[in-house]
């Protein structure tokens, strides 16, 4: 099962990103815009996620994944139940969110593991 700290771990390594904690859930940003959130109790991990896809993934893997709630749907956004995750879906996942959110030149020198942080 996937923890909150197997995260952490992953988005310590992504260019731009941050930890914040709001209304005593577990958020990750960059800059303004939340690419990982978690449930209070951590069971749920919600995700950037191309809205056009999102069906599509929540039909297929039920049992995993799914909606966002009804407030959050014009968002690009899903759900994932933690304990239906392994670790290399969640890094990708987590890492298709983080490129949602950074300029693609950060997310391709992220790729070719070339420093940006003073770009």
């Amino acid at each position: 099962m996937v923890t909150v700290e197997d995260v952490r771990r992953l988005a310590e390594t992504l260019p731009r990103a941050y930890e914040v904690l709001v209304r005593d859930r577990i958020k990750f940003r960059v800059d303004s815009l939340v690419f990982v959130a978690f449930s209070r109790d951590e069971e749920f991990m919600g995700f950037g996620f191309p809205k056009e896809e999102r069906a599509d993934l929540v039909a297929n893997r039920p049992d995993t994944f799914l909606m966002p709630r009804v407030s959050d749907l014009r968002y690009q956004w899903v759900v994932a139940r933690m304990a239906a995750l392994d670790i290399d879906e969640m890094e990708e996942l987590v890492i298709d969110a983080w490129r949602m959110c950074v300029p693609k030149f950060v997310a391709r020198s992220y790729s070719e593991g070339t420093d940006v942080e003073g770009v």
